[in-house]
């Protein structure tokens, strides 16, 4: 199965370190951020890659060139301005019946045999994984006068969930994709259809957004194992 990882945007979020870096290439742990979910794939026996690049994709090629990961990886120039939709979509002659699809700037401990084994149980033709909405924040509970009844210091909000990335598609879902937008176009419109469902995970997941996010990635890659390794039942 091959798993597609996104890493062709701008990480405006993430300028000015973006200007001359793609975000995939930011450093976490003493290399890149995209080498780390790479090696979570293959600690998993998924050792089969397309690069779905634009931005800077010079960047990766001189990296990635010689480089043995114990992996197959296939840079694939998606276009620098096409949107995620798009860029998976450009990638659908190199894919096989079933297929993965992640960000480069995601780290979760999800197990992705697990994952596929839920998808090839449901009667959808997308699986995403969902985590709770971790806030950013602190929270304020407030009572019907306004009165405060409790702090919550950026707690983990349950009854939402949010898009952690580690999606499992078939390839059947060609015939139903509309838009240029993964997030935006395509999803709601195969939701609409009644064909994605979720795979609820609890674990670990951060994304890597801002300066601040890459030094909480840079501490957490000094635990071993670090957290988004997934541990064997």
């Amino acid at each position: 199965m091959k798993i597609i990882i996104l890493c062709g945007g701008k990480g405006i979020r993430a300028f000015p370190f973006t200007e001359y870096l793609p975000k995939p290439m930011l450093p976490v742990g003493g290399s890149p951020i995209i080498v780390q979910v790479v090696k979570n794939f293959i600690a998993q026996g998924y050792c089969d890659f397309i690069l779905a690049a634009g931005y800077r994709q010079d960047v990766l090629v001189d990296y990635f060139d010689g480089k043995n990961l114990g992996a197959n990886i296939e840079i694939l120039d998606t276009g620098e301005e096409t949107d995620t939709g798009g860029r998976v979509l450009a990638c659908k002659e190199h894919l096989g019946e079933q297929f993965i699809v992640t960000y480069a700037d995601g780290l979760c401990d999800v197990p992705i045999k697990k994952l596929v084994e839920r998808h090839n149980k449901n009667d959808g033709l997308a699986t995403i994984t969902s985590v709770p909405l971790y806030s950013q924040y602190g929270v304020i509970d407030i009572d019907e006068t306004n009165r405060i009844t409790q702090l919550r210091e950026k707690p983990v909000i349950d009854e939402h969930w949010i898009n952690a990335g580690f999606i499992v598609f078939d390839k059947e879902v060609f015939d139903h994709w509309e838009g240029t937008n993964m997030e935006q176009h395509v999803f709601p419109s195969l939701v609409a259809k009644g064909l994605v469902h979720a795979y609820p995970h609890r674990g670990f997941f951060k994304s890597l957004d801002s300066y601040k996010d890459q030094i909480e990635f840079s501490e957490l890659a000094s635990i071993t194992p670090p957290p988004w390794r997934v541990r064997e039942d």
